[in-house]
């Protein structure tokens, strides 16, 4: 039935040639809304194409079009929660996104002047859907083997995974006339579908979900019997939550037209009146709107805000380069423009163009909006530790040290990531990726002046878990002669407990080492007890101990000539006071 009413639309499609008198093809962003971009479809802005072909009737306005295209939504993936004796991740049975293909008919209403056509049209027809199906699961660690799968928390749940729906569509499209025959056009519009059901198939996408009862940290324990976990219903409810939502987006596109035949008359005789009208006292001819968004406590740049220039329903949509400048507007015609502009959900005081800027000299308009954001903007590079070249696509977390709040993100082509910092706020940053090790870095916003202050850098050194590498621990500390584990050296640890979870297989050497002060055989003692008390800890957040060998080196491993008898500044002997670890298979 869907491949037979499938080809039923495409027959229609080409058979519209014959009677066609215009044919647009385009390509855009296409922005998903409401609960199918929310927490149901999880969708992404994603892109769209399509083709439409138009035909006016004699008197040259109303007319009917056929409109075919393709739609593309990634959905957002879940993070990977990890708790004591296990975690939480999804598994994606194909292709991430929704793909959907519309066709539709209805009618369509096009006014000219000179070079300029508006077009507006309303459509009606079916949208043929592809869902994505995935699990998020419950993974239960076991002493030996791969992680049990125990509990699916959340997954899809469509009676099929291509369906069909009816489909509504409606928008704008301003088109400028390069000749008799071609030109170039702005089109924006919305798209949604309708219904429950159409011709057997369910039209709405289903996701089931059991509702959390309560966070999960990493200190939470699942309790496992006979392959059940008996202690379920202290984190999730009984009975699944049952979600549907249906497919909307608002599409903006750019494109080319072709129309067959001549001007008509009638439009002959509107680019004649543009002509021969007598000069005006106003300015109407066209202007470049140039539009630089600033951060309004520093008065610097702003890159990659999304900027919307609008006017009479029209959008014009980009995101600021790196000085702060939005696309420019080309040739815009005098009226009332609206500048708005937004980053990181949080939105500028918009910014007004009147008529009256077109009666200023020269030929550009140029506006600044100013984006008022109190944080701090951490931009960060992920590189390779031993040569600081760019290393893109690696995982990283950031974690607000006062609320243990987990942020993360991938680096992206160019090896960058970006967070926003609080105030008065200390982080960690580190590397998440299989195979990969990197220090817990610290970020601090204390006494930092916003008013001065925008961009926090970092460069995050990325190493691979190579047999015989050795990774010093930065800042992990113990209190004078002392081998218990403070809460901040526990952090650290946490991010080595991640990298043995990650990576299964590895075995490491745990070393602990002090300076030349104090008596040799004492400080072999004591840097053993660190050691020990290290593996300890990661033991009990559930790393095998057999995987793990304590070393205590007390002083005899110094980095430095700071030996017995030698006076030595105090930040000399802190390099020697460290703890390590080494890579003794993977």
């Amino acid at each position: 039935m869907m491949k037979k009413l499938l080809f039923t639309c495409i027959l229609l499609l080409v058979a519209s040639f014959s009677w066609a008198q215009q044919i647009s093809a385009y390509g855009g962003l296409s922005m998903p809304l409401g609960t199918y971009k929310g927490n149901i479809g999880r969708a992404e802005p994603g892109y769209h194409a399509g083709i439409a072909i138009d035909h006016h009737f004699k008197a040259g306005k109303w007319g009917l079009g056929i409109d075919g295209r393709f739609l593309n939504h990634n959905i957002r993936k879940f993070d990977s929660v990890f708790f004591s004796n296990g975690y939480i991740a999804a598994n994606y049975d194909n292709h991430p996104s929704f793909q959907h293909i519309g066709l539709s008919i209805g009618p369509s209403y096009k006014n000219s002047l000179g070079s300029l056509d508006l077009e507006a049209f309303l459509r009606g027809g079916v949208l043929f859907q592809g869902f994505p199906k995935y699990q998020q699961s419950v993974y239960i660690n076991q002493a030996v083997g791969p992680a049990l799968r125990l509990f699916d928390n959340q997954y899809t749940d469509n009676p099929k995974r291509i369906s069909k729906a009816l489909m509504g569509l409606g928008g704008f499209r301003l088109s400028y006339r390069l000749n008799a025959n071609w030109g170039v056009f702005l089109q924006a519009d919305y798209l949604r579908s309708f219904g429950k059901s159409f011709a057997g198939d369910s039209s709405e996408f289903h996701v089931l979900r059991y509702q959390e009862k309560k966070a999960i940290t990493a200190a939470d324990v699942f309790a496992v019997k006979d392959d059940r976990i008996t202690n379920l219903s202290d984190f999730y409810e009984e009975v699944p939550l049952s979600q549907k939502t249906f497919v909307q987006a608002v599409n903006v596109a750019a494109g080319i037209r072709f129309s067959f035949g001549r001007q008509s008359k009638k439009q002959k005789e509107a680019v004649s009146s543009v002509v021969k009208s007598p000069i005006s006292p106003i300015n109407t001819a066209p202007k470049d709107i140039l539009v630089v968004v600033k951060d309004k406590q520093t008065g610097l740049a702003l890159s990659g805000v999304k900027v919307v220039i609008s006017r009479a329903g029209q959008e014009e949509i980009s995101l600021s380069n790196a000085n702060g400048e939005a696309d420019k507007v080309r040739a815009a015609q005098r009226g009332k423009y609206e500048i708005s502009a937004l980053k990181n959900g949080i939105a500028a005081e918009k910014v007004l163009i009147m008529e009256s800027d077109f009666d200023k000299s020269g030929s550009l308009i140029y506006k600044e909006i100013y984006h008022d954001d109190p944080r701090f903007t951490l931009i960060g590079e992920t590189i390779r530790a031993n040569d600081n070249a760019k290393l893109p696509g690696i995982s990283t977390v950031l974690t607000n040290t006062a609320s243990n709040k987990n942020m993360s993100q991938i680096s992206d082509a160019e090896a960058k990531f970006v967070y926003q910092l609080e105030q008065a706020s200390d982080y960690q940053v580190v590397a998440n990726q299989s195979g990969k090790f990197s220090q817990t870095e610290d970020i601090s916003t204390k006494g930092l002046d916003r008013s001065k202050t925008l961009y926090v850098t970092l460069k995050l050194g990325i190493s691979n878990l190579d047999a015989g590498a050795v990774f010093v621990l930065k800042n992990i500390h113990y209190d004078f002669d002392q081998s218990f584990i403070r809460p901040d050296a526990k952090r650290i640890l946490d991010n080595v407990w991640n990298v043995m979870q990650q990576n299964p297989s590895l075995r490491i050497e745990l070393s602990s080492h002090t300076d030349s002060r104090g008596k040799d055989a004492y400080n072999m003692v004591l840097s053993q007890k660190r050691a020990e008390s290290a593996v300890d800890y990661l033991v009990s957040k559930g790393i095998s101990r057999d995987r793990m060998e304590a070393k205590g080196y007390g002083e005899s491993r110094l980095l430095n000539k700071c030996g017995n008898g030698v006076e030595c500044d105090e930040a000399i002997h802190q390099e020697n006071r460290r703890t390590e670890i080494k890579v003794l298979k993977y």
